[in-house]
């Protein structure tokens, strides 16, 4: 694998991309890209929704449903639940990618659509679908990256590579949907932030390289990291989460420690209650 941190001294080797700046909000469609900013310390609430809603098309379709929401600066919340509940909506809401309908919406005190700048500047995301130009390599795709965040270290980035296996010489539109996902998670890592949001970020990874994940979350909370990640599979985020927040139908259906939902599920297993042998099906 060739040395990442080459191209620091020789120039951008391509056209420069249109990036997110201080002055102003980037294009919606950012949110098909991984943010880089750098976080400011707070005392406040890492996040905080109330009656949070999100409406879409004259037809008022569901998006997110008074969504109330508290997480604690350095806390692991994972938010479960099956495709259209409402997780990503609620991740792009967060992050001003879309506005909500109705409620409020903070980050470190912050609030979502007035100070959209200052809540970029403290938070990388990781969406769904990472779209990458596939003639590019892993090594080129960070480069071009890297110049939203001139901070960027590259001895943190070739570890990050090493730790997940990854071939940065590779060009991207040559590789498996596990190993973009890869380079997705080291684009998402290797910058010092506040506030991880990561939509689905261990799908295409097989088991020994979830733990590697898992790993890399615990050393993130050490830091002093907030992570808000999603899945539709409970057993992934009870890995990484100290509370799971259930998703059903644009709203929040129970948020509860990890320990607790687990054991409400087993429960209602037990005693033969159709709606526990659905929940076991949807989120495990």
């Amino acid at each position: 694998m060739p040395a990442w941190g080459s191209w620091r001294n020789a120039g951008p080797q391509h056209p420069r991309p249109v990036l997110p700046s201080r002055s102003r909000p980037p294009h919606p469609k950012v949110a098909d890209r991984v943010l880089y900013v750098l976080g400011v310390v707070s005392a406040s609430p890492a996040i905080e929704a109330r009656s949070l809603t999100k409406s879409y098309g004259r037809a008022r379709a569901r998006g997110i449903v008074e969504v109330d929401l508290t997480v604690a600066p350095g806390e692991v919340l994972g938010l479960v639940g099956a495709n259209g509940a409402g997780k990503t909506t609620l991740m792009r809401t967060l992050l001003d990618f879309i506005r909500p309908s109705s409620g409020s919406l903070s980050v470190f005190g912050h609030d979502s659509v007035r100070d959209s700048v200052a809540v970029r500047s403290m938070a990388t995301y990781l969406p769904g679908e990472l779209v990458i130009p596939p003639r590019l390599t892993g090594d080129q795709t960070l480069q071009r990256f890297a110049f939203a965040r001139p901070r960027l270290d590259p001895a943190r980035v070739a570890a990050l590579a090493n730790r997940l296996d990854l071939d940065l010489s590779r060009r991207i539109g040559d590789l498996s949907k596990g190993n973009k996902q890869k380079v997705g998670l080291v684009l998402a890592f290797a910058p010092r932030v506040q506030l991880l949001v990561l939509d689905e970020p261990t799908s295409g990874l097989d088991p020994l390289l979830q733990r590697e994940f898992a790993v890399l979350v615990r050393e993130a909370t050490a830091d002093g990291t907030t992570l808000l990640p999603s899945s539709h599979v409970m057993g992934e985020v009870e890995q990484i989460a100290s509370r799971v927040a259930l998703m059903r139908e644009g709203r929040i259906a129970v948020v509860d420690e990890v320990a607790a939902i687990s054991a409400r599920a087993r429960r209602r297993v037990r005693s033969g209650g159709r709606r526990g042998r659905d929940d076991l099906r949807v989120h495990r």
